[in-house]
C-alpha cells in the first residue's frame, strides 16, 4: 500500500498551483453566485481575475466577529450558505454562536487524508472522544474515518469508564480526540485493571500536544500525531509520521498575513493562517481563523510536496483597550504603511502609576533625525491616543506575530 494518500501529496509545486488556480475562478464565481453573503462580501471582484496568489491576496478577509456579525443579521448562516436546505445533512451551533452547515456529501471536512497521513488504515477501528454534541467536532474525524474506509466508536466526551469498558471489549487500534484526554482514559484503564493496549495510535487535535505528553504516550505504546482543524474550514494541516511542521491539505489554500490585514508576509514571518476552501456548500473565501502560524521552508521528509506550518502558535486577535479605547493591530499595520523604512512593529501597552501608557517599539536602520517624533505624530493621529517611540535594531523585537503586547498587571 501506498505511502500516500493519492498522488495529489507529492505533485510539484507549480502543478498544484496550476491545478488550483484554475479551479478558483470558477468556485468564485459559483459562491457569488449562490451566495448573497459571498456576493456582498466580494462586490466589485472579477472571479475570473483570481487566478495567482497575488490576486487572491488582493480579497477581503472574512473574520468570525464578521460572519457573527451577518449571522445575526441574516440567520442562520448570514447569506454564506451556496446550497438550499435539503442538500444539507446536518447544521451545528459552536460558541459564538457561530452556525455551520454540513453538506451530504463524504468527508465534507476532508479528514481521511488526515488519517492515511497519521498511518491509519481501512479496516481499522478507532474510537472518537471528539464531541458531538451540538459542534461538528466529532463528525468531522468520524466521517473523514468512514471515507478512508474505518469503522468508528462515536464515544464523545465524558462517561470516562464506560469508554474504557468499550476499548478493552472492542479493540480499537486507535483513538482520536482531544490530547489531554487520551492521557485521562489511559490513566483510569490503569487504576481499573483494564486492558486498552489495542490503541497504538492517536490522531489529535483542538488542544496543544506537547512533547512530554507526546513523548509518555509514545513510551505507553501510543503513536501520536496531530492535526489543526476549525468548524468554519475543516482540516487545515496535519502532521506526518516524520513529525516535522504540520504539511497543509490538499483541499483548501492557506495564506499567512499580518494580524489585522490581509497581506501575506514572507516565509517564515509569524501571522494569522487565512484559508480558501472549495466546499461548494459552504464556502470559505480568505476566512481568518484568528490563529498564529509561520510557514516553514521546504517540504517534509514523508515525500508530502504541500506547503508546511509550524501548527498553532496563539491567537491574532490582539486588538486592546487602552485609555477607555480599543486599539486594534490594523491601526498598528497602517502606522507601518505610513512608514516604509520601519520593519517590525510592537506597541507595548503598560502602567504608568494609575493611567495606562503605551510605547510603540520600531525596528529601523538607522534612527534618521527626526523619525521618532515624526512617528509619535503618526501614532497619535491613528490611535487618536499619544504615546512614546522606542527605535530599535533590525532584527531586534520578535518574530511571534505579537503587534499589540499587553503587559500590564491586572491581578495589582
Amino acid at each position: 500500500m501506498s505511502d500516500h494518500y493519492d498522488d495529489l501529496e507529492t505533485r510539484s509545486a507549480d502543478e498544484r498551483e496550476a491545478d488550483v488556480f484554475g479551479r478558483l475562478p470558477g468556485f468564485l464565481a459559483m459562491a457569488i453566485e449562490k451566495a448573497p453573503g459571498w456576493a456582498k462580501q466580494l462586490e466589485g471582484i472579477d472571479a475570473q481575475a483570481v487566478t495567482s496568489r497575488e490576486a487572491l491576496a488582493a480579497l477581503p478577509v472574512l473574520r468570525k466577529g464578521d460572519l457573527k456579525e451577518a449571522q445575526a443579521a441574516s440567520p442562520p448562516f448570514g447569506g454564506f450558505v451556496a446550497a438550499p436546505p435539503d442538500k444539507l445533512g446536518r447544521v451545528f451551533m459552536s460558541p459564538g454562536p457561530i452556525f455551520e452547515p454540513q453538506g451530504r456529501e463524504p468527508d465534507p471536512w476532508r479528514g481521511a487524508r488526515t488519517y492515511y497521513a497519521a498511518g491509519f488504515r481501512p479496516g481499522d477501528v478507532i474510537h472518537n472522544s471528539f464531541a458531538y454534541h451540538l459542534t461538528p467536532g466529532g463528525f468531522i474525524l468520524d466521517s473523514g474515518a468512514q471515507a478512508l474506509g474505518c469503522a468508528v466508536f462515536p464515544a464523545g466526551i465524558g462517561n470516562t469508564e464506560m469508554q474504557v469498558d468499550a476499548i478493552e471489549l472492542m479493540k480499537p487500534v486507535g483513538f482520536t480526540g482531544t490530547p489531554d484526554y487520551l492521557k485521562v482514559l489511559l490513566d483510569k484503564a490503569e487504576e481499573l485493571g483494564k486492558d486498552v493496549s489495542s490503541i497504538k495510535r492517536a490522531l489529535v487535535g483542538g488542544g496543544a500536544l506537547f512533547p512530554a505528553l507526546r513523548q509518555e504516550y509514545a513510551e505507553r505504546g501510543v503513536a501520536t500525531v496531530q492535526c489543526y482543524a476549525t468548524a468554519d474550514v475543516g482540516v487545515i494541516a496535519y502532521e506526518s509520521e516524520a513529525l516535522e511542521g504540520m504539511i497543509t491539505d490538499e483541499g483548501c489554500i492557506v495564506e499567512i498575513v499580518r494580524p489585522g490585514t490581509g497581506e501575506p508576509v514572507d516565509e517564515g514571518e509569524v501571522g494569522e493562517v487565512v484559508v480558501t476552501t472549495f466546499n461548494s456548500v459552504y464556502p470559505m473565501i480568505r476566512f481568518g481563523t484568528g490563529d498564529l502560524s509561520a510557514v516553514l521552508p521546504g517540504a517534509s521528509p514523508c515525500g508530502r510536496t504541500n506547503k508546511r506550518i509550524k501548527g498553532w502558535m496563539g491567537r491574532a486577535d490582539q486588538t486592546t483597550k487602552i485609555k477607555g479605547m480599543f486599539v486594534h493591530p490594523s491601526q498598528v499595520a497602517e502606522i507601518g504603511k505610513r512608514h516604509s523604512e520601519l520593519g517590525r512593529l510592537r506597541l507595548v501597552v503598560s502602567r504608568d502609576g494609575a493611567q495606562d501608557a503605551m510605547t510603540l517599539q520600531a525596528e529601523c536602520a538607522d534612527g534618521a533625525s527626526g523619525l521618532a517624533e515624526a512617528l509619535k505624530a503618526t501614532l497619535k493621529d491613528v490611535t487618536k491616543m499619544s504615546g512614546s517611540v522606542d527605535l530599535v535594531g533590525e532584527g531586534t523585537l520578535p518574530n511571534d506575530g505579537k503587534v499589540i503586547d499587553d503587559q500590564r498587571d491586572y491581578n495589582a
